[in-house]
């Protein structure tokens, strides 16, 4: 991706760059099949609720992971007593399944990245299923940290174009973020430390910011556009690894064009 001269910030000195390629149709379509899967959000969170609580405690004030995933249930429209019983198995006040979590790395199409994030209460099952489908639409899994290397685990926040760029980059700075990339449409993308995450999105929503997405994610450091038959195949892979129940979380370097 070709990229301009950076720029900086006069009170900080910390590095902007404006991106080469427009993301924004991208990041549209993957708000899109967030919503189409929000069936199975639910669940999702609640594994996520539950684990977050067993390693960190109960309080979402003192657990930032477990604050993110209260987070993310409230903006699911979750019922509150969903949330609570969810932590009380976490902390074991109440009987529940015991998750354990479990991280998958492979290559689909063109040897394109791919990190697969699990809950499980049966590794034998999970690891069947992810090495099922990946070898039936055309991918192979690989060995742990083979593909992790790839990617940096930060906080992410996307912004629709016509954002007020210079009042955010403030916003941002002063909040900890530690970079700010506008795309061709004036589409903004803010990135945070992953365990600045809550902050961040705190500060920037008392500024008056409210991202389309935000996401502590493993975000690629390159991408690889694809199109034509072998971005119809590549979905087909992330789709077959999406549909599985044990799946939380599915990271990619693809990018594949519509």
């Amino acid at each position: 991706m070709l990229k301009s001269a950076p720029h900086y910030s006069q009170h900080t000195g910390k590095k902007f760059v404006m991106a080469g390629h427009s993301k924004w149709a991208n990041i549209q379509h993957r708000k899109g099949r967030q919503d189409e899967k929000r069936g199975k959000i639910w669940t999702r969170l609640i594994k996520e609720i539950t684990v977050a609580a067993r390693m960190g405690g109960g309080d979402p004030e003192a657990n930032p992971r477990l604050r993110l995933a209260v987070d993310k249930a409230a903006d699911a429209n979750m019922p509150k007593d969903n949330v609570t019983r969810a932590i009380q198995r976490g902390t074991g006040t109440l009987d529940g399944v015991d998750y354990e979590e479990i991280r998958y790395e492979g290559y689909g199409i063109n040897g394109a990245a791919i990190i697969v994030d699990c809950m499980t209460d049966n590794r034998v099952r999970t690891v069947a299923e992810v090495r099922h489908a990946f070898s039936k639409f055309g991918g192979n899994m690989g060995t742990e940290g083979s593909v992790a290397f790839l990617f940096k685990h930060c906080g992410q926040f996307f912004f629709a174009p016509g954002t007020d760029e210079d009042k955010l980059m403030e916003a941002a700075l002063e909040a900890g973020a530690e970079d700010v990339v506008t795309d061709d449409e004036g589409g903004i993308e803010v990135l945070c430390p992953p365990h600045d995450f809550s902050t961040v999105k705190t500060a920037l929503e008392a500024a008056g910011f409210k991202a389309e997405l935000a996401e502590v994610v493993m975000k690629p450091a390159t991408e690889t556009v694809f199109e034509g038959d072998d971005a119809v195949r590549m979905q087909k892979l992330l789709d077959a690894l999406e549909n599985l129940d044990d799946v939380q979380e599915i990271y990619t370097n693809a990018v594949i064009e519509n």
